[in-house]
This record gives structure tokens, C-alpha cells and sequence, in this order.
């Protein structure tokens, strides 16, 4: 695809969990028959994205690991999926969520974002299937991002062929739907995904967010 509670664990496990989403982006593997998650996509050119006011938003985190700073409004990121740095493995594609802060102040991002399949890149998108896991062995860091600086997220996206049809129900998927954390304002980026519309077949998992563009390898 192109350019979508929380516990914290000590960091040894942390680290072991980071060096196994290492090794699942650095390498290929055969599909397992019984994922946890799945999708399939095929990347093109670096997606636009609309950032529009939602009525329905999911929890968000407020704390802060910075008081005072205020979090990055979602009305004031431009969010990309970066497919030159896409990878895929045992049964699983990996993107890289892009934040980049277009306001004129320097503003900050903690925790995880809030991703989706949506039915269109609007407010009146209909949720397709789960909303994203997350990756709770990675902690949250506090990231500032100064004016045109970028933060990134990682997204884990199981093949949905890996289901059987009568647990996924798929359908194809063509906008993700992505809340910044701590924000009520939504960002819609124009892809095209093998989807279960099922939500027992959850098929996204999502890392906290990390400072600078997501690179291949390299998580979180």
C-alpha cells in the first residue's frame, strides 16, 4: 500500500518484541494457516490524504510524557503511507504511517493512533471490519514535531486470504481512516485492501508512534 487499556512492559520484553517485528519485516515467510491478523495490497504512487472533522471518534490517549506542549491537532497533519518503504512477511504487509505537522507551531504526539478500513474517505465512511490492535509490548514515547517535521507509526496488515470466508466475509477495502493520538479529527487515505468485513477476523495491528519517517526494518 501507498505515500490507519494500552499496557506498558518493562524494556527487555520491549525489546524482544521490537526484534521480532524486526525480523518479520526483514524477511519473507509462508502465510501461517491460523493468523491472528491479515492483508494484501498492492502499493502505488504516495496517496493524498483529506483530513476532515468525523462524528464518531475511538478513545484517545491525553497524557503526556511533555505538559504543556500541546498534541498535534489532526486538522494540522498531513498523513501518507509511505510504499517505498512497505514490506511483507509471514503472512503480513507492514506500512509506515507518516505524520507530518503542517500548522506554523511545534506540537507533539504520544501513544498509538486509531486506524480503520472505511467505505469512503469522509465523515460518512462506515467501518469495515476491526479497528486496529495495538502492539501493546512497545511503549509510548512522547514525540515533538516542530513545524514540516514528520513522526511515524507502523501498521501491520494480515492477508486476509489467510481466513477462511465464512470467518472473514471479504470484500475489498479503499480508504483507510486514521486518528492521530489524542485527536477527534480523522485522516482518510485513498488505498485499495483484500478486507474482512467481519470484525472476528481483525486484520490490523498498529505500534505506537516513533520520531521521523518509518524506514524498512527499522521498528518501532
Amino acid at each position: 500500500m501507498p505515500s490507519r487499556s494500552l499496557r506498558v512492559v518493562p524494556l527487555a520484553t520491549a525489546a524482544a518484541a521490537a526484534t521480532l517485528w524486526l525480523a518479520a519485516c526483514g524477511s519473507s515467510g509462508t502465510p501461517s494457516a491460523s493468523p491472528t491478523e491479515t492483508t494484501s495490497s498492492s502499493p502505488a504512487a504516495a496517496p493524498t490524504v483529506t483530513v476532515t472533522q468525523t462524528q464518531t471518534a475511538p478513545p484517545v490517549s491525553t497524557t503526556s510524557a511533555a505538559p504543556g506542549l500541546a498534541a498535534c491537532a489532526g486538522s494540522s497533519l498531513r498523513i501518507t503511507v509511505d510504499a517505498s518503504q512497505a514490506n511483507g512477511a509471514a503472512g503480513s504487509d507492514y506500512y509506515p504511517l507518516d505524520f507530518t505537522n503542517t500548522s506554523a507551531a511545534t506540537c507533539q504526539m504520544y501513544g498509538f493512533p486509531g486506524v480503520s478500513f472505511v467505505t469512503s474517505g469522509d465523515a460518512t465512511g462506515k467501518q469495515i471490519g476491526a479497528a486496529a490492535l495495538r502492539a501493546g509490548a512497545f511503549t509510548k514515547v512522547a514525540v515533538q514535531l516542530a513545524p514540516g517535521g514528520t513522526a511515524h507509526a507502523w501498521l501491520k496488515v494480515a492477508v486476509a486470504a489467510n481466513y477462511p470466508a465464512s470467518k472473514c466475509n471479504p470484500v475489498t477495502a479503499h480508504w483507510l481512516r486514521v486518528y492521530p493520538p489524542g485527536s477527534t479529527v480523522a485522516g482518510y487515505v485513498s488505498d485499495t485492501f483484500n478486507a474482512c468485513s467481519y470484525s472476528s477476523a481483525p486484520l490490523l495491528t498498529v505500534l505506537p508512534v516513533r520520531s521521523g519517517k518509518g524506514v524498512n526494518g527499522v521498528t518501532p
